[in-house]
């Protein structure tokens, strides 16, 4: 059996719990953190029909995309599918463990399994996270600046799009003065002492800034380490919301549109009368995507993808764009594989299992 925490670590690794919007409510939401779990039961949606498939083989974890417990809960009595469920969890020591904005924040999260589900080459993030990013300034004596420098890299620091180990450096001298009670690792007390020092620069994301400033902590041979965090402007590429990619050759929209409702296994498909008359560059977002359609629009998407279309929104179609709306369900159900994969790719000894429960409250005809 392996701990819950152990499971919670190996998840927000994958999907920080600062990367959830600021409505959402992520994370553990019943359950002991040290408690073990036999096996995991994995599903977008947590309802009584899951629980009781939880029940029945035997999980004492379930991890849901969408969290149980949205708002606060002010009484638990049964009186609705929350309450309900909540008693049937505790009853049972069954853990309930959301992952979701989060998950749809990072590029290898949700709206990367459906851009994979549609073939999509060239794959980005539609719209980066601003205010992600964090420069970190270190300075280290010149003989310990690899050391430190490497641990930093090996906590996070130093990636930009698709490089990795950046940094800058800059030589100069370091000043201080050891007190009476300090054991300093260079210099005598109560003399000032100067160093050859290496001013080291590195680009941060804030999910990874506390493991980073505990390497340089570990590695740094100074009592006492000179370190400067500034926040950053820059737009994160790989963390935000929705995805753009293209296809690998051009299609007839009519064709397109038949193509997404066999791959998500729609029974209806809502789009835009206007539309370009083929599709290759696509954009997407899994669930409500609304807010993402200008972005979109102005990335030159031929087409947007999402679920919850809300109707004035399918004024924005153009000649040149279309919108179409696969349903909220449709648009994230590969989500609940697409966990289940990665636990099994990072804790290959840790049993899982795929709900067989349709929880889509939504019937088309």
């Amino acid at each position: 059996m392996t701990a819950l925490k152990d499971i919670i670590r190996v998840l927000e690794n994958w999907a920080p719990k600062s990367l959830q919007e600021n409505y959402d409510n992520v994370g553990l939401q019943i359950g002991n953190p040290d408690v073990k779990i036999s096996r995991a039961l994995i599903t977008l949606d947590i309802t009584v029909e899951v629980l009781e498939e939880a029940i029945a083989e035997g999980c004492n974890l379930i991890i849901a995309h969408h969290p149980l417990i949205f708002r606060p809960l002010k009484k638990i009595t049964g009186s609705n599918l929350v309450e309900r469920c909540v008693e049937m969890a505790i009853k049972n020591d069954i853990a309930l463990y959301a992952i979701h904005t989060n998950l749809d924040n990072v590029n290898n999260g949700v709206n990367k399994i459906i851009a994979d589900k549609l073939q999509l080459k060239n794959q980005q993030i539609l719209q980066p996270g601003k205010s992600v990013l964090r420069k970190l300034v270190v300075f280290v004596p010149e003989k310990d600046s690899e050391t430190v420098l490497k641990a930093m890299f090996d906590a996070g620091a130093g990636t930009i799009g698709n490089y990795d180990e950046c940094s800058f450096q800059l030589s100069g001298n370091g000043t201080f003065r050891a007190g009476e009670n300090t054991n300093p690792h260079v210099g005598e007390k109560n003399i000032r002492h100067s160093e050859k020092e290496i001013r080291i620069e590195v680009v941060v994301p804030e999910t990874n800034l506390g493991s980073v400033i505990n390497a340089i902590k570990k590695t740094h041979p100074y009592e006492e380490v000179a370190y400067d965090i500034y926040t950053l402007e820059n737009v994160h590429p790989q963390i935000g919301a929705g995805m753009i990619g293209e296809l690998p050759e051009a299609v007839e929209s009519v064709a397109f549109i038949e193509k997404i409702k066999n791959t998500f296994n729609c029974g209806v498909v809502k789009f835009t009368k206007n539309g370009p008359r083929q599709i290759k560059r696509v954009a997407l977002c899994g669930g409500s995507g609304s807010f993402l359609i200008s972005t979109a629009k102005a990335q030159g998407a031929d087409v947007f993808i999402s679920g919850d279309i809300t109707y004035h929104s399918y004024f924005d179609a153009t000649e040149k764009f279309m919108i179409v709306d696969i349903g909220h369900y449709e648009s994230e159900q590969f989500t609940s594989l697409g966990i289940m994969q990665f636990l099994k790719e990072k804790m290959p000894n840790f049993a899982t299992l795929l709900t067989k429960v349709n929880t889509n409250p939504v019937n088309t005809k």
